[in-house]
């Protein structure tokens, strides 16, 4: 089988990450062209890697070489340009989150179920060493069952460490733009669906428009009880490993999760590290360092290799739907003050 073209959406940090990724690390794939509304944006990827930048999203998807897209833009426009790319006939993989409604997520759905094409979402925590250990543990059962957690994502700085469209009310907030990877691991690692969702989501600058810091209280289809705290504002340093982690209670054992860092469980008394991230050498070899596009080729690979045997994804558009769900409740909760029943 020839290889799949590749065309990339956006052309900032992720656009840029996504274009390294499948013109170095995937297989059965080849970058073909990019389109970004910059269009010197778009060029400067072209020139790089030798590749054709599109004028116009139109232009991109009318292209015969190119099955499947990429997209990697703001937040708001990932679900009418993936319903644009699906009436094209391209297989999509959204950059999280899917899109910022539930009704779009399910039309987005439907609409690929109807053209025979996939859809997958850059769920790429999902292939950190940590994250899939952490899972490969749980579901053999090491820690017993899975009955609390405590999920962190936090940042310091303030949204003017974020790009300047993160701030806009369009794009809702940090919990729905980063923490979304926070909810699309709670429900992988437990398996179960979320059940009720109360939240609390702020910010402490009184300046901004959007939330930048939340917290928010849930229980599972299965009973487990889940906190998770997400702030993108906290005073630098921040806390020690609690960028991405999480502290997990099952009825057998404990593991502290720190996918930037180490996982560690404890059954027996005493804790034990399992495994350890790699770090990114950020200073040197920056964002494009191979240790960070690890997880991204990983995660691209399911993709392409879902695409050529023609089967679902590991990341299914369910699992982004589901995630938008749960983030969109916890922003619902705080503005009525309400717990929101989702499953009972």
């Amino acid at each position: 089988m020839s290889d799949i073209g590749i065309g990339v959406i956006g052309c900032g940090f992720m656009g840029k990450t996504q274009v390294e990724t499948i013109a170095k690390f995937v297989n059965g794939a080849t970058m073909k062209a990019v389109y970004d509304a910059n269009p010197e944006a778009a060029e400067q990827v072209a020139q790089k890697y030798g590749i054709s930048a599109e004028k116009s999203l139109a232009g991109l998807l009318s292209r015969e070489d190119i099955g499947a897209v990429f997209i990697e833009t703001p937040h708001f426009l990932h679900g009418e340009q993936a319903l644009q790319a699906i009436a094209a006939g391209k297989h999509v993989m959204i950059e999280k989150p899917m899109a910022h409604t539930v009704e779009l997520c399910d039309e987005i759905i439907r609409r690929a179920e109807e053209k025979g094409v996939l859809v997958s979402i850059v769920f790429s925590q999902r292939s950190r060493d940590c994250n899939l250990r952490a899972k490969e543990l749980i579901t053999q059962g090491a820690i017993g069952r899975v009955r609390q957690i405590l999920d962190f994502h936090l940042l310091a700085g303030g949204l003017v460490k974020f790009p300047k469209w993160q701030s806009d009310k369009e794009n809702l907030g940090i919990l729905f733009g980063h923490a979304i990877h926070c909810f699309d691991r709670i429900r992988w690692l437990t398996g179960a669906e979320y059940a009720t969702v109360y939240g609390k989501c702020m910010s402490m600058d009184p300046q901004a428009v959007v939330e930048a810091s939340s917290m928010v209280l849930m229980t599972m289809t299965d009973g487990t009880v889940v906190t998770l705290w997400s702030s993108g504002e906290l005073p630098p340093p921040s806390f020690p490993r609690r960028e991405f982690s999480a502290m997990i209670v099952g009825d057998k054992g404990l593991m502290d999760l720190d996918a930037y860092g180490e996982l560690l469980i404890n059954t027996s008394g005493k804790w034990e590290v399992v495994v350890r991230q790699a770090p990114v050498d950020w200073a040197g070899k920056g964002f494009l360092d191979p240790v960070r596009l690890q997880s991204f080729t990983r995660h691209a690979q399911g993709f392409i290799d879902a695409i050529r045997e023609k089967r679902q994804p590991p990341v299914t558009g369910w699992d982004g739907r589901q995630a938008v769900r749960a983030a969109l409740a916890a922003y619902e909760s705080s503005r009525t003050g309400r717990e929101i029943i989702l499953s009972k």
